[in-house]
């Protein structure tokens, strides 16, 4: 079987064709000859992993699955959730938007939130989301260096660390895209 992540990230494919094993050929976007970048303009992070992976499978002839996460703060009103890349602006600078969390939350004692990830598998059979969620809450100021985007405000529900201070390893065995992953394998498994 061969399916496409929609993905330039080659450390990404490597990572979770060893998952896999070698009952799946997974190619990124580049092994299929895809060099555009795949919009992203939905207004939820499903709309948006659907439109991406539908997208190379109409276009590629190939089955596809895509991912996409958002950071969901409960006082927040759930932002900035699918806009959580863009939410202090187009420049899409994880400090900015860090920093427009943290001044949003100001005086409000409810920090509850969420990290989200929704992956959608599109193939001949149909369409398949999984999804995946880490419970959590946002921080007073920024802990840690490890890790990319949020990571450094999120205090995952049961730990002392925020993501950010987390090795990969652990972070990896926990969060919310691992969880989403781990239900895409099994089924990938089940339909061999």
């Amino acid at each position: 079987m061969t399916i496409c992540f929609a993905t330039n990230n080659t450390n990404k494919v490597k990572e979770i064709q060893a998952l896999l094993g070698s009952s799946v050929n997974l190619l990124g976007l580049a092994d299929i000859g895809c060099a555009e970048e795949l919009a992203e303009d939905q207004d939820t992070l499903e709309g948006n992993s659907l439109q991406k992976a539908s997208y190379v499978f109409e276009k590629y002839h190939v089955a596809c699955f895509a991912d996409d996460t958002g950071l969901e703060v409960e006082a927040l009103a759930g932002a900035p959730g699918v806009y959580s890349a863009r939410y202090a602006g187009p420049q899409r600078n994880a400090g900015d938007n860090m920093n427009l969390v943290l001044k949003n939350l100001m005086g409000k004692d409810n920090r509850k939130a969420q990290f989200r990830t929704v992956i959608t598998l599109v193939t001949a059979q149909g369409i398949h989301p999984f999804e995946g969620v880490l419970k959590g809450s946002i921080t007073d100021n920024k802990k840690g260096t490890q890790g990319f985007g949020y990571d450094p405000i999120f205090l995952p529900n049961g730990f002392n660390q925020t993501l950010a201070e987390l090795d990969l390893a652990e972070k990896n065995k926990i969060s919310h895209r691992a969880l989403a992953l781990q239900k895409l394998v099994l089924f990938l498994k089940q339909h061999e």
